[in-house]
C-alpha cells in the first residue's frame, strides 16, 4: 500500500481509536504491539470506494472545525460545493486512488485536500483534512439518497 495512503489510515485510525485526536503525517508513531488488534478490527469496518459510490452522487460534509456543506461528485472529475444553509459555492476535483477518495477544494487562497476512507456498514465515510498543507479537521461524508423522479 502506498506510504500516503497507509499514513492517512494510521491518522484515521489513531483519531476514531480516540488514541489521539489529531496527528499530522510527519509525526505518526508507530503501531505498537497493543495497538495491532485494534488496527486490524478497525481496518476491517472500512473498505476501497468504487467509481459508483460517488461518480453523480450527493453527500453532506461536515467537519470538527464547524462547517457544513454539500458536495456533489460529477462524472467528470469535478466537484461542486455550496454551504449548506447560505449555498455559497465552491468547486474541486475528485478521483479514486488506491481505493481512497481524493478530494481537492479551492475556497478562494485556500487549498483544501482530504484522503476518504469508505466505511464498510453504513453511508458515512472519514477523512482528515488539510487546509494550505496544514493539518486542519477530522471530516465525515454522509451520502444523500437521491430521491426517485415524479413520473409525469
Amino acid at each position: 500500500m502506498p506510504q500516503q495512503v497507509n499514513a492517512s489510515l494510521l491518522q484515521l485510525y489513531f483519531r476514531e481509536s480516540e488514541t489521539a485526536a489529531f496527528i499530522d503525517h510527519t509525526d505518526l508513531p508507530a503501531l505498537s504491539d497493543q495497538d495491532m488488534p485494534g488496527f486490524f478490527g478497525w481496518m476491517a469496518s472500512k473498505r476501497h470506494f468504487q467509481s459508483e459510490d460517488v461518480s453523480g452522487q450527493s453527500y453532506i460534509k461536515t467537519c470538527s472545525a464547524g462547517y457544513v456543506t454539500e458536495i456533489t461528485f460529477n462524472a467528470d472529475g469535478t466537484l461542486a460545493e455550496f454551504t449548506l444553509f447560505n449555498r455559497f459555492p465552491t468547486k474541486g476535483q475528485w478521483r479514486i486512488e488506491q481505493g481512497a477518495l481524493e478530494i481537492e477544494i479551492e475556497k478562494g487562497s485556500n487549498r483544501y485536500h482530504a484522503r476518504v476512507i469508505a466505511n464498510k456498514y453504513s453511508n458515512i465515510h472519514s477523512a482528515i483534512e488539510y487546509k494550505n498543507g496544514g493539518l486542519h479537521a477530522y471530516l465525515k461524508l454522509a451520502q444523500v439518497k437521491p430521491v426517485d423522479e415524479p413520473q409525469l
